[in-house]
């Protein structure tokens, strides 16, 4: 594999683990809404994680992540359509979708060692 992709999955991985971080103690929707620092943080991070999938799958044609379209459309959104997002999206997105991806990188960066 090429180290640039390797990198690039190492950066989704790590912006994973903030993403869990930053959602820590944070359980239902109307937590997440009120708290605009954890919004923004989690945000940024998936943004990063749909531009590290864009660039990845140039150089990887066959990256083995399910959704890498919509993770790299939400990018899209997040930078270019802000007024679009809505938060109980991103809640749902975290909650119910992070924990594949996350175990998709994993098998990744395993593979490569």
């Amino acid at each position: 594999m090429n180290p640039d992709v390797a990198k690039y999955i190492e950066d989704i991985r790590i912006s994973i683990e903030a993403i869990e971080s930053h959602m820590a103690g944070i359980i239902k929707l109307h937590q997440y809404e009120n708290d605009l620092k954890t919004i923004d943080s989690v945000e940024r991070r998936l943004a990063i994680i749909g531009e590290a999938l864009f660039k990845a799958e140039k150089l990887e044609k066959n990256l083995p992540v399910s959704n890498l379209r919509k993770i790299i459309g939400l990018r899209h959104i997040l930078v270019h359509d802000y007024d679009l997002i809505n938060d109980s999206t991103i809640f749902l997105i975290v909650k119910n979708d992070l924990p594949a991806l996350k175990s998709e990188v994993e098998n990744i960066l395993n593979n490569i060692s």
